[in-house]
């Protein structure tokens, strides 16, 4: 099973309405991705996390790189600053262990 984890610190009270406006509909269409097996969301130490997990990385990639989340991708410099980080797992990370994998090897953006 692939893991993806994210922390976003949206940028301001724009970045924070715009933020919302494409993560939402984002999530839904996570939850309903081919692949996807949870799909999780939490407001830690500023961040709005998420984490997904996925049959695979293809089917994360496919998801990632397709609809809403493509559209959220292209904005993300104008609203938001964060990090990434994923990894293969048996089992899904607890919301402490995800963020300290974020904190501690995640890709900042």
């Amino acid at each position: 099973m692939y893991v993806s984890i994210t922390g976003l610190k949206p940028k301001g009270l724009w970045g924070l309405i715009k933020f919302w406006t494409l993560a939402v509909p984002t999530f839904r269409e996570a939850q309903a991705a081919k692949g996807n097996r949870h799909c999780a969301v939490k407001r830690i130490r500023g961040y709005q996390c998420t984490v997904t997990a996925w049959e695979n990385r293809d089917l994360m990639l496919n998801f990632m790189r397709n609809g809403t989340h493509l559209t959220a991708m292209k904005s993300f410099n104008k609203i938001a600053t964060g990090k990434t980080f994923g990894l293969e797992a048996d089992k899904i990370p607890s919301w402490s262990e995800a963020f300290q994998l974020l904190e501690t090897k995640g890709i900042t953006y």
